[in-house]
């Protein structure tokens, strides 16, 4: 006979260990080996990122997936002088509350993921357009009426960001399914968008329409090191119950 749950009974939630374990080891994992990577597996991971969320269900969403070791060599010397100036700028020093010796055994990662970047098995570049904005003379009054003349005010010298943010809100909950699916097939991946200091660049060797934005390179492939847990302030430190 099927259980009758009544409103004023708790939900049953699955403690799904499988999904929570991967979330836990999902490491940047820059160390790759050259070894190619089937394709059905990276038509896996483009799926998974094609399930992510995506803004009023717009789906502008494109994927470029590199595999060709010509492309790949080509996009090295990018990828090189991208890397170089973070790392001669932000990534000059370590993050606060990380110890010089763990943010040295990053940075040499970094450096090794730079070096081999032209044996790297796959890469793929999460693009989205919005489409053209629609909006007409009465549907701005609502806004402003509904947002009051000041938030209007505040909303129109933010649109940039907005803008930017709400393409990236598309784009990224379908990244992380992506990386997500990747540790699940044991691959690795990082997410990065050091590609973006030279976007153009980037752009023109593997053909992306100007009007196409990037929003990340992601590294794929065959883990030489082991996943491991990741390291986090913990909950306690971060959680805001109610108010800040």
């Amino acid at each position: 006979m099927n259980q009758v749950t009544t409103d004023t009974e708790a939900p049953q939630i699955a403690d799904d260990a499988s999904l929570f374990g991967t979330m836990a080891t999902m490491r940047a994992m820059r160390r790759l080996r050259p070894e190619p990577i089937p394709d059905e597996l990276l038509e896996r991971l483009i799926q998974a990122a094609v399930w992510g969320p995506s803004g009023g269900n717009m789906q502008r969403y494109e994927y470029v997936v590199v595999t060709d070791p010509a492309v790949m060599a080509e996009l090295a010397p990018l990828w090189t002088r991208c890397v170089d100036a973070y790392l001669a700028t932000t990534g000059k020093h370590a993050p606060e509350g990380m110890d010089e010796a763990a943010y040295g055994r990053m940075v040499a990662a970094i450096e090794y993921q730079r070096d081999h970047f032209a044996e790297t098995p796959a890469l793929v570049i999460p693009c989205y357009q919005f489409p053209p904005s629609r909006v007409d003379e009465e549907g701005l009054q609502a806004s402003v009426t509904a947002l009051g003349p000041t938030a209007a005010a505040a909303m129109a010298s933010t649109q940039e960001r907005f803008a930017a943010l709400a393409e990236g809100s598309c784009v990224y909950p379908g990244v992380q399914n992506l990386l997500l699916a990747a540790r699940g097939l044991g691959l690795a991946a990082n997410i990065t968008i050091w590609h973006l200091m030279l976007e153009d660049e980037w752009k023109a060797a593997l053909g992306i329409p100007d009007d196409m934005r990037t929003f990340a390179a992601i590294p794929v492939g065959w883990p030489l090191g082991r996943f491991g847990p990741v390291r986090r302030r913990p909950v306690a430190e971060v959680l805001h119950r109610n108010r800040w």
